[in-house]
């Protein structure tokens, strides 16, 4: 089984994924947005397993911080941009399992899929 997880290490999120990963003896390799980048490959299979909608971060300040323009008529090609440009919109943590990903976190989806 591969595991990656991806986003930001400072974010609260990451911090109680990475812990709970740890407690259970799950390996698995992180992928920092802020030092390795995302690649619009990637972000476009993400897009196209669980949806731009799911993908996009909209409720955090990086977001809130955007040009109104920027925050209008969004569909999948303008997250994407979006995204690459600013992988703090990106929602935390994705979790690929496989090739199967989970967005967010919580114990419970986690302990169903491990």
């Amino acid at each position: 089984m591969t595991v990656q997880l991806y986003g930001i290490p400072n974010c609260d999120t990451m911090k109680k994924a990475r812990i709970w990963l740890d407690q259970q003896g799950v390996a698995y390799r992180f992928h920092n947005y802020k030092t390795d980048g995302i690649d619009e490959a990637t972000l476009r299979r993400w897009v196209d397993q669980v949806g731009w909608e799911v993908l996009l971060n909209r409720a955090g300040t990086t977001f809130r911080k955007l040009d109104e323009a920027d925050r209008q008529d969004i569909d999948a090609n303008k997250a994407i941009r979006l995204m690459q440009a600013q992988p703090s919109l990106i929602k935390r943590p994705v979790l690929d399992r496989d090739g199967t990903l989970t967005v967010g976190f919580k114990p419970e989806r986690y302990a169903e899929i491990f």
